[in-house]
């Protein structure tokens, strides 16, 4: 019987396959590696705001208390933008003439708001409610990081879902007394999971881990 296939077609074959199975798995490892990275979750990179506003001029250097612009942090899902009278209520007085303050001069005249590039956007399928972590011990930091250290805001971590689980599986770690909720720089008196254990239970706080808690 006439042979139908060279004598390498084996060989052939068995490359073939094999080189599929590598490319099959770095076309794997390249969407994963570009899902990790910042241009997809945003993690690090500062975004274009309408104003340079430095939180680490207004809360390092000033001294200016989270609430003060973030209003509604304490009592209301979202910690909320400060109007432009907020903003005026200093810089009519201190730097009033600044050119790189002129888009909120022109927003205080006209009455339109200001654009401001959302930071920390997390996707319309997730619920989070700043008021409750806040009532809990929860710092502004343990999300936003040190924003006393920031001359332009970027989001300090990725918001994926795994780590928000971090938190709610061992909220130990990262809880602290309600009255540091909003200091920078937080450091515990002693040893951080003996007295996580402690607030965890002094303020109730539950593992909340079930999906129906964030995805609404």
């Amino acid at each position: 019987m006439t042979q139908l296939f060279p004598r390498n077609a084996n060989s052939i074959a068995r490359t073939s396959i094999l080189l599929a199975l590598v490319g099959v798995g770095g076309l794997g490892a390249a969407l994963y590696t570009v899902n990790r990275s910042s241009y997809n979750s945003g993690q690090l990179i500062v975004k274009e705001q309408p104003v340079m506003f430095s939180h680490k001029h207004h809360v390092s250097g000033i001294g200016i208390d989270c609430r003060y612009c973030h209003t509604a942090v304490e009592k209301s899902s979202s910690a909320g933008i400060p109007p432009t009278e907020t903003c005026m209520s200093c810089h009519s007085q201190i730097w009033s003439d600044a050119p790189m303050l002129e888009p909120v001069r022109e927003s205080y005249r006209t009455g339109k708001s200001l654009q401001w590039t959302r930071v920390h956007d997390l996707p319309g399928f997730v619920y989070f409610n700043h008021s409750i972590h806040v009532a809990k011990g929860m710092g502004c930091e343990v999300c936003h990081g040190r924003v006393d250290q920031m001359p332009l805001m970027y989001q300090q971590n990725t918001l994926f879902m795994e780590w928000c689980l971090d938190c709610h599986r061992q909220p130990e770690k990262f809880i602290r007394p309600k009255d540091k909720v909003f200091e920078m720089g937080y450091k515990p008196q002693g040893d951080q999971l003996a007295l996580g254990a402690k607030l965890v239970a002094d303020y109730k706080v539950r593992k909340l881990t079930e999906c129906w808690v964030c995805h609404r």
